[in-house]
């Protein structure tokens, strides 16, 4: 597994220490979470499909939405 290498202030450092210790976790654990979070994508694969695709329900329909209302202009 590789590994990286960074450089931080020490307030970093101790702001990282108190997260990770509140996390239940050590430092590097909790810094590979937070890699792995950032850096995955956004919606799995077949999130779409597993999601959207399992409507069981009737059709659905966008109701009318009616005409614009006239306002009174600033200024």
């Amino acid at each position: 597994m590789p590994q990286l290498h960074c450089y931080v202030s020490e307030e970093t450092a101790e702001r990282l220490k108190r997260k990770a210790a509140q996390a239940h976790l050590p430092v590097s654990k909790y810094l590979a979470a937070l890699i792995s979070k950032d850096t995955g994508s956004e919606w799995p694969d077949d999130y779409f499909e597993q999601v959207f695709g399992q409507w069981q329900g009737d059709r659905l329909q966008r109701p009318a939405q009616g005409d614009y209302e006239d306002r009174a202009q600033l200024g």
